[in-house]
Order: structure tokens, then C-alpha cells, then sequence
């Protein structure tokens, strides 16, 4: 979260293009990793699928709109959690965060069949 954050906060250090797609990525990779504590005991490639599910039905929530949604996308916790609008690379951001969240556990547990 805040590697995330910090993306945000020092992006005139990036180029402009890091800076479209790195905080999707990161919060992509802390899906990931929260999935990965909420379900200890899941395999990694379960944990993953999770991952991808969530961070996509949270993409696809963002084509409903309705009063009180809308008023919790204003807030500050709000927009960094169900965000503002559907864009197509906001998923293949978090696919990449969460790819590479499935790359670290796999080579960290030395299991890479899972």
C-alpha cells in the first residue's frame, strides 16, 4: 500500500508512462498479497485467481453508477478502493501486479506447480 502510494506522491520521478500504470500494478500485487493472508491454505495459483476475480469484479463495479456509490468514490478511502472509471488497462495492470505476486510465492516457496 504504500509503494502504491509513494507511486502517486513521487511521480514527477517517473516517466509518464510508469506513472499511468504503476499504481494499478501495485494494487494489483496487494490484492494479491491480502488474498494470499485471507487464504493461507490455498495453493498459489487459487490465491491468484481470487486475486483476478476481485480486482476485476472492483474494475466492472466501476460501470454502475448510483448515488451511493458515487458518494463513496468521493471519499479518499472510497476512490482508492472501488476507484472512479472502467478503463480495459486498469486489468491488465492488476493481472501484471498479480502475475508478478504469483512469480514471487512460486519462487519463494520453491514450489512452482502451484
Amino acid at each position: 500500500m504504500i509503494l502504491g502510494l509513494c507511486s502517486r506522491r513521487f511521480s514527477i520521478f517517473f516517466p509518464s508512462w510508469v506513472n499511468l500504470y504503476l499504481g494499478d500494478v501495485l494494487w494489483g500485487l496487494m490484492i494479491f498479497f491480502l488474498c494470499g493472508f485471507a487464504f493461507k491454505a490455498s495453493e498459489t495459483r487459487v490465491v491468484t485467481v481470487r486475486a483476478l476475480l476481485f480486482s476485476f469484479a472492483i474494475e466492472f463495479s466501476q460501470l454502475y453508477h448510483s448515488q451511493w456509490i458515487d458518494s463513496l468514490r468521493k471519499t479518499r478511502i472510497g476512490g482508492l478502493i472501488l476507484g472512479y472509471g472502467f478503463l480495459w488497462s486498469d486489468m491488465v495492470s492488476y493481472a501484471v501486479g498479480i502475475g508478478v505476486g504469483f512469480l514471487i510465492e512460486s519462487f519463494a516457496t520453491g514450489d512452482n506447480n502451484k
